[in-house]
């Protein structure tokens, strides 16, 4: 990288493990503002750039040092695909037009049910699951958005990163039919701006998406007329009513759409949008290597140790109310491979900028507004 060193007056360069050189300095005085000459030869990059300060007088120039490697299209497809089938499955069940099979209890009956509904499938009776759509393609659509968000962000900083990975659910293990989806960066994130851009870029697109679908949703719902203080959401599963707990957006968007005391009857569409709020706030809890622990650390560096130990606590003290909080503490032990604190990114010490901290307090907020203490009631 000897050419672009002449726009210097000091300057690091580094190979990093994952394909990717990095040249990283002070822009010398000529240069700065940019110059014609810099700004011209940055238009004809061909890989990353970007400002490592609010004054534009440091420049982190970064690019391929390899063949990207290719990518295995057909895997994410297939994945993409079941997870498409086993959400509007789960989208029939809330649609009330197909029960789930079951195969008893157990994880023997589980293993069970999946066979049955494998089988179910193979027979031609995936047409039986068409009604599910109106759960499935919003709640897709909400995850898709996400994953997307954190990919073109990547791709902005030249990260190596893979396309989403979907994980289908089969109907008769999970509500839902699926436990989202996940991209793997595949190369060092060089500075904290970059972790919190991409950390920041799929909940914030995900919410986006996630409030227009709620709002939707909402209108298409039924409030009973029943006077009520403190009137639930639910959704009815197998004949089952499921009471939700809201959020402070949720609550207020359902009493502006359909307001009123008593309980409301979420749509499938609505169910899409308050489970797409709900695995935000999931995402932006600030541990490990969740979003908001990536965000956590790009506004903090290595402070995120301790909120995110305050984080732990105050879950753990919410698992009394929810048990699944201690079970999402542990999971996200087995993420963060024992710990709840964020690895430390290649130049943990630099600030971040002006954008990125209105960024880091706009997730936070976010996640204020998304959390749900206790998810079911009931």
């Amino acid at each position: 990288m000897s050419e672009p060193t002449r726009f210097y007056a000091a300057w690091h360069e580094q190979e990093l493990a994952g394909s990717r050189q990095v040249l990283d300095g002070i822009v010398a005085r000529e240069h700065l503002g940019p110059s014609i000459e810099l700004a011209a030869f940055l238009k004809s990059w061909p890989g990353a750039w970007y400002w490592g300060d609010d004054a534009h007088t440091r420049l982190v120039l970064i690019r391929g040092s390899a063949p990207a490697r290719p990518e295995r299209w057909l895997w994410h497809g297939a994945l993409l695909i079941l997870t498409v089938v086993t959400t509007m499955a789960a989208g029939a069940v809330l649609a009330h037009v197909w029960v789930p099979p079951s195969g008893g209890g157990g994880v023997g009956g589980a293993l069970t049910g999946m066979i049955m509904f494998a089988e179910f499938l193979m027979d031609g009776g995936w047409r039986q699951l068409l009604p599910g759509w109106s759960f499935a393609a919003p709640l897709l659509g909400i995850l898709l958005v996400h994953e997307l968000g954190h990919y073109v962000a990547a791709r902005r900083y030249a990260i190596d990163v893979s396309p989403p990975y979907f994980l289908p659910v089969p109907p008769n293990l999970s509500p839902i039919g699926n436990l989202g989806a996940f991209i793997r960066i595949r190369s060092p994130v060089y500075d904290r701006r970059q972790l919190l851009d991409v950390g920041a870029a799929g909940p914030l697109a995900g919410f986006v998406i996630a409030l227009v679908v709620l709002w939707w949703g909402y209108r298409s719902s039924t409030r009973i007329d029943v006077a009520m203080i403190d009137a639930p959401s639910m959704v009815a599963m197998v004949g089952k009513p499921v009471m939700l707990g809201e959020s402070l957006l949720t609550r207020a968007i359902r009493d502006w759409a359909l307001p009123g005391t008593g309980p409301v009857v979420l749509s499938p569409m609505a169910f899409a949008g308050w489970v797409g709020m709900f695995l935000t706030a999931l995402n932006l809890l600030p541990l490990s290597q969740l979003d908001g622990g990536h965000v956590l650390f790009g506004l903090a560096g290595r402070r995120q140790a301790a909120v995110s130990l305050l984080a732990v606590a105050g879950l753990v003290w919410l698992g009394f109310q929810a048990p699944m909080w201690w079970m999402w503490v542990a999971l996200t032990f087995v993420i963060g491979r024992g710990g709840w604190s964020h690895p430390s990114v290649v130049v943990p010490d630099r600030a971040i900028t002006r954008a990125g901290r209105i960024i880091g307090v706009l997730c936070v907020l976010v996640f204020i507004l998304t959390f749900v203490p206790v998810p079911f009631a009931g």
